[in-house]
């Protein structure tokens, strides 16, 4: 096979290995494709993965993390976005939230230099995020 023809096997493998990923992230609202990763590095070791509450982490809480996907059927319908981001960034305790179990993550992020997504923009997104994985009724 000729370098060329083997680079664009190559070039084609990849584009057809990343179209899941890039298709997951076109289905997701602007915002949240940023919160989906911030969710994965903060939040998925307590919630899951899939934000059903059953992350690595989940057995040995108590309480347990709520099932994420559920906010808006729990909140009667409707997704409470301001409640939400109240709730990530420490304005609002939870259960498992700003004690000695979970940090409030406003303050987590704003400490964290590790890119340059600003503490309000880092959790606007995570709400995003959270909105657009909610069970349907």
């Amino acid at each position: 096979m000729k370098q060329g023809s083997r680079l664009r096997s190559v070039v084609v493998a990849c584009a057809i290995g990343l179209t899941p990923v890039l298709t997951a992230s076109a289905q997701l609202p602007p915002g949240a494709v940023g919160g989906r990763t911030t969710f994965g590095t903060y939040c998925a070791s307590c919630h899951g993965s899939a934000a059903k509450g059953d992350g690595t982490l989940a057995s040995m809480m108590n309480p347990r993390p709520p099932d994420l996907t559920l906010i808006a059927k729990r909140a009667g319908g409707a997704f409470p976005a301001e409640r939400v981001a109240r709730t990530i960034d420490g304005r609002t305790p939870a259960k498992g939230h700003g004690n000695s179990e979970m940090p409030v993550w406003g303050d987590a992020f704003a400490k964290s230099k590790a890119d340059s997504v600003s503490t309000e923009e880092k959790i606007q997104q995570l709400v995003s995020y959270l909105e657009s994985i909610q069970a349907k009724p």
